[in-house]
């Protein structure tokens, strides 16, 4: 986000670069693998009118400063990751909103660590057994041989190759070229980097999710889901699904976009949040 500062805390697992704005009750903004916490920027600085909105640059892959080593990139890593940033910046009643991958986490976030969450928002976003969606599986077999992130993120290097319908084509209508080459820019320079993707690709597995889903009940404090019916990756079944399941969901749809809402639609979808941050709290 242009011209704002960023800052870095230290979490056990490494370092964690964000940007922070605005004031009052705070907004965390999770994002997905292969973008950073630029997809969010057209929807921050509309949710710093009210609030204190925080947007990470997690280590999903388009992050610049890779984690120690030996850091678990497990779901359930990735997942206490974001639990130990909410604790390492002292955040309470947090509204944690996910996108795409950062969605799944976000769920084991809420199931996990739910402690310092007043809200969850969902935005189209792997859940059940559909992390990774199908298309992208073949990705987690080329994850396991040697030098295969580094030669799919070479064939990314046109434009016309990131707009296919297998890398950003098909879950952003309107993100522009220079935006999709700055998220494969850190792993097309770190070898580091390109490591944390093949570890997390490596890992990922619908049995996180179906798990959390078992346990969504438990999970009593409002959520929102805000999903693109026109989504090709993550069907609107999957949202509708989400929103009967936990016990204070409501659903709302975002017209005109694919997964990445806060690129194809960020007044709507920014305005859906700050709504939804603004109800009271309902006692627990």
């Amino acid at each position: 986000m242009t011209g704002t500062q960023a800052s870095e805390v230290r979490l056990p697992q490494g370092s964690i670069r964000y940007r922070e704005m605005g004031t009052g009750e705070p907004i965390v903004l999770v994002h997905g693998l292969l973008t950073n916490g630029e997809l969010w920027r057209e929807v921050a600085p509309r949710l710093a009118a009210d609030f204190r909105v925080l947007v990470p640059d997690w280590p999903l892959g388009s992050h610049e400063i890779p984690l120690d080593a030996g850091a678990d990139l497990s779901p359930l890593g990735l997942a206490q990751i974001i639990a130990d940033f909410l604790s390492a910046l002292k955040l309470e009643g947090v509204t944690l909103v996910g996108n795409d991958t950062g969605g799944a986490l976000c769920q084991l976030v809420a199931i996990h660590h739910p402690e310092r969450l007043g809200r969850l928002v969902l935005t189209p976003c792997d859940a059940y057994e559909n992390f990774l969606p199908p298309a992208f599986r073949p990705l987690q077999a080329a994850a396991r041989i040697p030098g295969s992130i580094f030669g799919i993120l070479q064939s990314l290097r046109a434009p016309a190759a990131r707009r296919a319908p297998l890398a950003y084509g098909w879950v952003t209508k309107r993100a522009d070229d220079a935006l999709t080459r700055a998220w494969i820019a850190p792993a097309l320079s770190s070898k580091a980097i390109r490591r944390e993707i093949a570890s997390m690709l490596k890992g990922i597995s619908d049995r996180y999710t179906l798990e959390a889903a078992q346990r969504f009940a438990e999970f009593t404090k409002p959520v929102l889901i805000a999903w693109a019916p026109e989504d090709r990756f993550f069907k609107l079944r999957y949202g509708e699904r989400m929103a009967r399941e936990f016990p204070n969901a409501r659903l709302e749809l975002i017209e005109d976009s694919y997964t990445f809402v806060p690129i194809d639609q960020p007044e709507r979808t920014a305005e859906l949040i700050a709504a939804f941050a603004r109800e009271p709290a309902l006692a627990q």
